[in-house]
This record gives structure tokens, C-alpha cells and sequence, in this order.
């Protein structure tokens, strides 16, 4: 049997992965000296309500290696092989805690796999590899389709602010934008596991509807699109996104995820962002 592993930037609601067997570990935020985890420990909701009485940004960290540790002694005891597929390394650490609690155990059956994206579309890679998984196919197989996978994926979001992800370290190319959001409305994109500017608009309904169309050329006549919307404070805007985007697609289930802790630490309350794979 081969096992799925992921963590919680995944964006998958962590009932969902243990209904799908699927295990994960959470990321840690810190508010000063007090770390928790957010799987259990911090929920979104109660991340925000500790983010607006804080005197300072919080911080992230991925999850230590021995947190991955009982998960694969568990499992290799089982005799299991074991896929971990992580948040890009670009701006994550969690491929490195990974890889080494897995050095740990000197095993050939622990594969770490970078998916080179987060949140939705990395939700969209780990239940397509369990897919996969459970229909039987190989994990060289699955790690070859995970990575062909992940190279199709668009993604395309909206903050309020880049203040977050400047003062995080993850703005990526799209610091150059610094300075003229009271002048434009970026839609921001990831290429190559990093934040980059998609495309400058004047105002936030321009970038919905630019975000709308952009998906719909992609997702029509698309049975692969896997289009996921994900969002943090911004829920009115996902439903009317979900629901534009499902009648014009003719889809009836949309997915909205909530925006975990960790990723808005860094993409700030307010993020909106879509996810969609373009064909093979």
C-alpha cells in the first residue's frame, strides 16, 4: 500500500484528510515566545482573533522532523511505502523536515515529493495522488503524474496588502510592485514555487472579473481543471467567484477552502485566490 502525507497548507479541511486517510502535520505559528501548532492547537478563526491584538507580526516555522517520525514508523512498520508531498521548498522548509526525519530511517519506501505550489492546487495534487494510489498505481508513477500535474497548475490571487508578504521574505518577484498599490490592483501568480505579478488592474472588481475569465478559458471543456477557490476573511467574494465560475462552467461543486494559518501569516487577511490545472 502506498500512504499519503501532507501538511496543513494543503488547505484541505483537516477532517476531510483523516476521512481520506491521509495524515499530515500541522505548521507552527509564533506569537512572541508562545508557538502552536495549526493543526489542532490554532484555527484559522482564532488565528485572526490573536493576529489583530498582536503588537507584532507572527512568525512561521515548518514542522519539525519528529513530528514526521511516528508517522512513518507506523506506517513502514505496516509495510506501507510512504509519498510525502510538501508546500514548495522556495518558500517552505517543510521538504527539508521531511527529507530529514526520513534520512532518519535509512529506508528506500519514504519518498519526499516538492509540489511547487500551496494551498489549493497542492490540495488538489495530494487527493489526486491518493487517487492514484488507491487505483493501484506504482509510486514512481504517481510521483511522475504528481510532478506532470503540478507543472499545468495556474494560480492566481488578491491581497489587500502587500505588507505581509513583503515583511514575510515571501513576495518574490513581485517586489518591484512595492510602493503602487495605491495606483493599481495586483493579481499575483506563483511561477516556479514563487510570487510573481500576473497582471496590474485599477480596482478589485476589475481583478475578480479578470481572475473569472482567466479561469474560465482554462477550466471549459476541462474535465482535469480541479478548480479550487481559497480564501481568508474574503468569503462573500468566494461564493459569488464559485458561483459565477459554476454556472459558466456548468460545475456544481467548486471547492472553497479556508486559508490555513501559516499561509496567511505571510499572504495577510483578505487573501483570495484561485487555483486550476490547464490540460495535459
Amino acid at each position: 500500500m502506498i500512504h499519503i502525507v501532507t501538511d496543513t497548507t494543503c488547505g484541505i479541511p483537516l477532517p476531510d484528510l483523516e476521512a481520506a486517510g491521509i495524515s499530515f502535520v500541522p505548521q507552527i505559528i509564533t506569537f512572541g515566545d508562545t508557538a502552536y501548532r495549526d493543526d489542532f492547537e490554532l484555527t484559522t478563526e482564532m488565528f485572526l482573533e490573536k493576529l489583530k491584538a498582536a503588537k507584532t507580526l507572527p512568525g512561521t516555522a515548518a514542522p519539525p522532523p519528529a513530528l514526521y517520525q511516528p508517522i512513518y514508523e507506523k506506517h513502514l512498520a505496516a509495510g506501507d511505502t510512504i509519498l510525502v508531498i510538501t508546500p514548495s521548498e522556495k518558500v517552505s522548509g517543510t521538504f527539508r523536515s521531511a527529507t530529514v526525519a526520513a534520512e532518519e530511517f535509512k529506508t528506500d519506501r519514504i519518498h519526499v515529493l516538492d509540489s511547487k505550489t500551496i494551498a489549493g492546487g497542492f490540495g488538489s495534487l495530494v487527493l489526486q495522488a491518493k487517487a492514484w494510489a488507491d487505483a493501484g498505481m506504482e509510486i514512481e508513477e504517481i510521483k511522475h503524474q504528481v510532478a506532470a500535474m503540478a507543472s499545468r497548475e495556474r494560480v492566481f490571487f488578491l491581497v489587500p496588502t502587500l505588507e505581509y508578504l513583503h515583511k514575510g521574505g515571501r513576495i518574490g518577484k513581485a517586489s518591484k510592485l512595492i510602493g503602487t498599490l495605491l495606483q493599481i490592483k495586483p493579481i499575483l501568480t506563483v511561477t516556479d514555487g514563487m510570487v510573481d505579478t500576473y497582471d496590474k488592474v485599477r480596482t478589485f472588481k476589475q481583478a475578480m472579473a479578470t481572475i473569472e475569465q482567466i479561469d474560465y478559458e482554462i477550466g471549459k471543456d476541462n474535465p482535469d481543471a480541479h478548480l479550487t477557490i481559497s480564501h481568508c476573511g474574503a468569503e462573500e467574494e468566494a461564493l459569488k467567484l464559485a458561483s459565477a465560475l459554476g454556472e459558466r462552467l456548468n460545475s456544481n461543486h467548486i471547492p472553497i477552502y479556508l486559508v490555513p494559518p501559516a499561509i496567511v501569516v505571510h499572504a495577510g487577511p483578505g487573501v483570495l485566490s484561485t487555483s486550476i490545472f490547464a490540460r495535459a
